[in-house]
């Protein structure tokens, strides 16, 4: 059933509401102001389309957690939990009075997610740019002037070794037929987690003969588990048949590739993860999605961002990223100026002027600013792995991979409001200081005068 909004019960009218009791001009109420939070639970609402059942959530106060987690780098527990904590953040969210438990289970956000879908996500970071430009913190011309990267957006996956690989597949392959009742000559319980050690030990002393003999006694002993459960396939019932045949295909996968192979499996739960090469001393190699960033050119606000599956070539996702930022932005078309690096070496868009880092033909003074400018956008790539949740992604799956992306931009959109905010009440709490200081000065002249 789809979501109704929620009514004030008899109890709480005779309750101080939260506007009584908080500073109005904190900035996450302020934010609260900004945000068109109708447009928001239009889009929510669209996925229900049946009228039975237990009403939905308030699709003001899902759509503030997913803004909060991102804007503050919070789990789902944690944000939940503070949510409780915070009066500040309970009135961001919808609420009128002052509630003591707990709004939802933290479970509920991994449903809403797959329930709104990309769709969502995306309504929610232009909401954002709506609200940047509603703040003051861009002007209705910023976006016709973007700065457009790539970054690789790692993973919740631990370091992917044969040695933990082939143990994996075999803990799996084990436990899937210890549920359906298959019975399994040899589990290597024992044996095969004392020769992964080995082979940790091994690559550490760097005995990589040994290493390898190791390696290939322990793939033989996954080998036998795999055969021995793919021999009972039959006797399992259709939708049981159905799920350990997609585990025997991954480790099968695992089992049969070799170091310098391609399109490698690198985490047994999460097939999608692919090996991105950085070309970096301090991280050559990264394990995750490509993503695709578009900020401001003066702000560095995020007008566009999108997961890229399948490790394209950089210069491949300049239109699509393009094409993004002008639905987002509410324009429809993609923006005047585009200015990238040497990766995007031999694109061209029509009705879009790029401009590349080391261009040199018909440049123009204001032109090489705006080229010297590009590198603003690392700084922004930074603060999002840093202080928001770009820098390891937890969610299952490629719609995982794009929910998130685009929810690590909408949390960067809005840590730039707040700053905004924040600064403006600073600079208005000063001004108000200076000139309540200078009055009871001149009343205190005044009074000298009069005696």
């Amino acid at each position: 059933m789809g979501p109704k909004p929620s009514q004030p019960q008899t109890a709480e009218l005779f309750r101080p509401r939260l506007d009584e009791q908080l500073n109005m001009r904190h900035p996450l109420v302020k934010l609260a102001a900004l945000i068109d939070w109708s447009e928001i639970e239009r889009t929510f609402a669209v996925p229900f389309t049946s009228g039975r059942g237990r009403p939905a959530l308030p699709p003001h106060l899902i759509a503030g957690l997913l803004y909060l987690q991102h804007t503050f780098n919070a789990s789902d527990e944690a944000v939940v939990n503070t949510w409780v904590e915070n009066p500040y953040w309970q009135f961001f969210c919808g609420e009128t009075y002052l509630q003591t438990e707990l709004p939802i289970d933290p479970s509920s956000l991994t449903r809403w997610r797959k329930r709104i879908g990309e769709e969502g996500v995306e309504t929610l970071l232009a909401a954002s740019i709506e609200a940047a430009r509603r703040g003051g913190v861009i002007q209705k011309s910023s976006t016709q002037q973007v700065i457009v990267d790539t970054t690789v957006m790692p993973k919740a996956i631990a370091y992917p070794t044969d040695s933990r690989l082939l143990d994996k597949s075999r803990q799996h392959l084990v436990k899937a037929a210890q549920d359906n009742g298959l019975k399994l000559r040899q589990n290597y319980n024992r044996v095969a987690p004392r020769l992964a050690a080995q082979i940790g030990r091994y690559a550490h002393a760097k005995q990589f003969k040994r290493m390898k003999k190791a390696v290939r006694t322990l793939r033989t002993r996954v080998g036998r588990v795999h055969r021995e459960v793919q021999r009972q396939l039959h006797v399992l019932p259709e939708a049981t048949r159905t799920k350990v045949q997609d585990l025997l295909q991954r480790s099968g996968r695992i089992l049969t590739q070799r170091t310098k192979d391609k399109h490698k499996l690198y985490a047994l739960h999460a097939p999608e993860v692919e090996c991105i090469s950085k070309g970096k001393a301090r991280t050559p190699y990264e394990f995750g999605v490509k993503v695709s960033i578009a900020t401001t050119l003066k702000e560095g606000l995020v007008v566009g961002m999108r997961s890229m599956p399948g490790n394209p070539y950089g210069g491949h996702t300049l239109a699509e990223t393009l094409e993004q930022v002008g639905i987002l932005t509410g324009t429809d078309r993609p923006p005047a100026t585009a200015i990238v690096d040497k990766g995007y070496r031999g694109v061209e868009i029509e009705g879009v002027r790029i401009l590349r880092s080391g261009q040199k033909r018909g440049m123009t003074r204001i032109l090489k600013a705006m080229i010297r400018r590009r590198s603003a956008i690392e700084p922004t790539i930074g603060h999002m792995k840093m202080d928001g949740r770009l820098g390891r992604n937890p969610l299952k799956g490629a719609l995982g991979d794009a929910l998130h992306a685009v929810m690590c931009g909408a949390g960067h959109n809005l840590r730039l409001i707040l700053a905004a905010l924040r600064l403006y009440c600073d600079r208005f709490g000063l001004s108000m200081r200076v000139v309540i200081a200078a009055l009871l000065d001149a009343s205190s002249n005044q009074r000298l005068a009069h005696r």
